[in-house]
């Protein structure tokens, strides 16, 4: 054989290996990828091949699936109450990618969990049934909640202290999942959904973190009782007011010029909001002790899933002075979801324990047998002392009896709670964030329940705008709900 032809023979045969190296890679290690990618088309004829499982609120299926019209993908989901639920739900769409609890749980719902296999799926190769998803969600909590924000920009949760349960996830506009789910019909719903300017696909409730005005100083307090600033919340705080802010010309004006706020006790500046006294327990503490209690109730996490991942509520870093005078009332660079809200509130009532929030109690397969229980798996934290919990109680309660709070009283029911009035906008130019955080206590059945309601926005005049006025009577109507 001459050099050319064996030359020749050799690059052939190097290209034949190089076809079958990329065929391998493509076959075994691109597969998955491409199999799994969302333009593929046959992952939408495989998932709605069948009806998926369900979602579960109190025994009662709010989704199910029907059968389509023609075309490749036989079923499309369906959604009872869906606006009520959506912030719960999101959806499962035949054009988009799933989301919320749709999403998180898409393999069980759609037959594909390795852990609903039996062995028969397993020699057969057939998908297996699916399982469904169980809630914590409370349907006379949820639907108090939704009815009570009416039209108002806002949202509202609800937990029990005692179990982390979430009894209520509810964001306002809101917006129907069915129709999103028909491939048909899905894009023109889509378009409009997105051009909404109320941006009813955000979730308000977990993934819209918002300055929350003097509900943070819930926060502050727990800081300076349990670093001994204060011996407890009836003694004197030596503030001055006004309280002019370190390095500044600039005073920290209280909402009330009349109200006692020079030298109050954390009782009285809690009872009447009192932003000098706040401002300047924050300055006293330092930057770093009110971050690591932030930090306890859940501030500044990057993961908190519940499962659903809620966007982090952030207790800033690198303040001077001036700064951290403004973080002690909720303002400057914090931010809250009304989950985070909630977690304080609940905390509190808990006697200083953080039991972890949850909005899914079991998921399970089509036989209703557990594949796993998430209120068993609840823990709990102590990240205040009982004493300094008890105090606060003590403290919140003032704020409802005859503080800013007394929106929420509720008859029979021991109810705390905090305002909150959050600047919004280039010198507040904007509608402030009226915010309500509180948690009630049954006097004849035990029941306990931990509630933080935001109204971004209303057809209130500007001032009128207060937590007491626009998101304690949302907290009321959640918490005779949840109490009943």
């Amino acid at each position: 054989m001459n050099k050319t032809i064996r030359r020749a023979s050799v690059f052939a045969l190097l290209l034949v290996l190089a076809l079958l190296a990329r065929a391998t890679w493509v076959q075994y290690y691109d597969g998955k990828a491409l199999a799994e990618d969302n333009h593929n088309r046959r992952n939408a004829i495989d998932t709605y091949s069948a009806p998926l499982g369900n979602i579960i609120v109190a025994g009662n299926a709010i989704t199910g699936s029907a059968r389509t019209k023609g075309g490749d993908l036989a079923y499309k989901r369906t959604y009872k109450d869906g606006k009520l639920y959506a912030a719960v739900t999101g959806y499962a769409s035949q054009a988009y990618a799933p989301t919320q609890l749709e999403g998180i749980y898409a393999d069980l719902l759609n037959g594909t969990d390795t852990r609903l296999k039996t062995m028969m799926d397993t020699v057969t190769d057939r998908r297996a049934d699916p399982g469904n998803i169980l809630t914590t969600i409370d349907p006379a909590v949820q639907k108090a909640a939704y009815r009570a924000l009416g039209g108002n920009k806002g949202a509202a949760v609800a937990m029990d202290p005692k179990t982390g349960r979430i009894l209520a996830v509810v964001s306002t506009p809101s917006y129907d999942p069915a129709t999103l789910t028909d491939a048909n019909e899905a894009g023109s719903a889509w378009k409009a959904l997105n051009a909404d300017k109320d941006k009813p696909l955000t979730n308000r409730a977990l993934r819209q973190p918002l300055p929350p005005g003097s509900t943070f100083k819930l926060v502050v307090a727990a800081a300076a009782l349990e670093d001994g600033l204060y011996k407890n919340v009836d003694a004197h705080t030596d503030s001055p007011d006004p309280y002019i802010m370190p390095g500044t010309v600039r005073p920290l004006p209280n909402e009330s010029k009349s109200a006692p706020c020079r030298n109050a006790s954390i009782r009285v500046a809690l009872r009447y909001s009192c932003n000098n006294v706040f401002g300047h327990m924050a300055v006293e503490l330092g930057q770093e002790k009110v971050k690591a209690m932030a930090e306890k109730f859940g501030f500044n996490d990057q993961e908190q899933d519940v499962p659903v991942r809620a966007y982090a509520s952030v207790y800033p870093s690198d303040m001077d002075k001036a700064q951290t005078a403004l973080s002690g009332i909720g303002q400057f660079d914090v931010t809250a979801t009304p989950l985070q809200m909630a977690m304080v509130s609940a905390a509190i009532a808990n006697g200083g324990k953080l039991v972890s929030p949850h909005m899914v109690s079991q998921i399970t397969d089509s036989g209703g047998d557990v594949l796993e229980d998430y209120d068993e798996k609840a823990g709990a934290e102590e990240i205040i002392s009982s004493t300094t919990a008890e105090q606060l109680q003590s403290a919140m309660e003032t704020v409802v009896k005859d503080g800013t709070g007394t929106n929420a009283l509720i008859d029979g029911v021991t109810v705390g709670g905090k305002t909150g009035t959050a600047q919004h906008g280039e010198n507040n130019s904007k509608t402030p964030y009226a915010w309500f955080t509180s948690y009630g206590k049954s006097d004849s059945n035990g029941k306990e329940v931990a509630v933080a309601v935001m109204v971004e926005q209303s057809d209130a005049a500007r001032s009128e705008v207060s937590g007491n006025g626009l998101a304690a009577p949302v907290a009321k109507a959640m918490m005779q709900a949840a109490l009943k």
